[in-house]
């Protein structure tokens, strides 16, 4: 954040702070809408007006101005003659298919079943538990495991949100080292591709839930490293691939509360070669009041999975339980780190 913005929202009053703050949703909303009907796509070939898009997208022709109008105030579309409206830069990005998967990410964590899980946050705050358990009877994965459709939404969220992280963790670890990778609940195997591209000399192991792993082959065909890449549909609340020189899991272990942590590093603890590395890809808390992505999203973890982002002590204790020392933390050019530990 620049000074100037910096002195700019120090100038507003507490109060307006605030409510700026528990407004936010209002926006979050809007830009939702806009995703779940499709609105970039049906811009992708020039601009239209509400009248014009109305009757093909099956909405009310007055409202969707509306919708328009204030889109084009958050720089999304810009309006033209006649009422007819058009994508800008950041509209183009909302299409279907864009980089950075921005309306799948915004569908999924704009999607009724993410936003009747926070209308629990109260008591997830007075148990510990889960707000998404609470709202639908099931955790957020077995929901998504019956719902195919979300749980696709959802890897190509998991791409968007967290963006940059892959080739930023593949820069800043040195994985050379290694000649099998095991990338534990790796779901699409983005990282694990980027991995294989950057060392050659590699060999992936990605190992996740079958429902899950189904898009996998074409990246990985895609990135020219399938044939270095093993597949294995499992749950790592049961067992993890024997063998590897090192076991990665990139936010899996921020889902789960302590006790499921103890079982999926106690299969790691077993499965691990006594040289070998568990890599674990997190954002990291920092100390004090230093703001960082991670202390929002430990929230979200709160109330979605029941689990919790943690800082490097926390980790230490953490892998302690379960027969591991921490024996550094690896930054990189992300929100991430890698948190490394060996067996003991």
């Amino acid at each position: 954040m620049s000074d100037s913005s910096e002195s700019g929202q120090q100038a507003l009053p507490a109060h307006v702070q605030l409510i700026q703050m528990g407004t936010a949703s209002w926006v979050s909303s809007t830009v939702y809408a806009a995703a779940k009907v499709g609105l970039a796509d049906h811009l992708s070939d020039g601009a239209k007006s509400a009248e014009e898009l109305a009757g093909t997208m099956g909405l009310h022709a007055p409202s969707l101005h509306r919708l328009m109008r204030t889109l084009a105030g958050l720089g999304i579309l810009t309006e033209r003659e006649e009422q007819r409206f058009a994508l800008t830069p950041l509209g183009e990005a909302l299409k279907t298919g864009a980089p950075g998967s921005a309306r799948s990410t915004l569908m999924t964590f704009g999607g009724r079943a993410f936003w009747r899980a926070w209308e629990n946050i109260v008591y997830s705050l007075e148990t510990g538990k889960s707000g998404f358990t609470e709202a639908w009877g099931m955790n957020a994965f077995e929901h998504l495991a019956r719902n195919p459709e979300e749980a696709s939404l959802f890897s190509e969220a998991m791409i968007g949100f967290h963006g940059g992280e892959t080739t930023a963790v593949a820069e800043a670890y040195d994985f050379s080292v290694f000649g099998t990778v095991a990338d534990v609940g790796g779901a699409s195997g983005k990282l694990l591709a980027e991995i294989l591209t950057r060392y050659p000399g590699v060999r992936g192991v990605l190992f996740d839930r079958p429902h899950v792993v189904t898009d996998a082959p074409a990246l990985f065909k895609a990135c020219g490293v399938e044939d270095r890449v093993t597949i294995e549909g499992g749950n790592f609340f049961e067992t993890v691939p024997a063998g590897a020189d090192a076991y990665l899991m990139s936010h899996i272990i921020h889902d789960w509360n302590e006790e499921e942590c103890a079982t999926i590093l106690g299969h790691c603890r077993r499965a691990i070669k006594p040289d070998g590395r568990l890599l674990i890809v997190e954002m990291v808390l920092p100390p004090g009041d230093t703001p960082h992505l991670g202390k929002i999203t430990d929230m979200v973890m709160l109330v979605l999975p029941g689990g919790q982002e943690r800082s490097e002590t926390e980790y230490a204790d953490l892998f302690a339980k379960s027969g591991f020392r921490l024996t550094r933390v690896v930054p990189t050019d992300s929100a991430v780190s890698i948190v490394e530990a060996v067996p003991v």
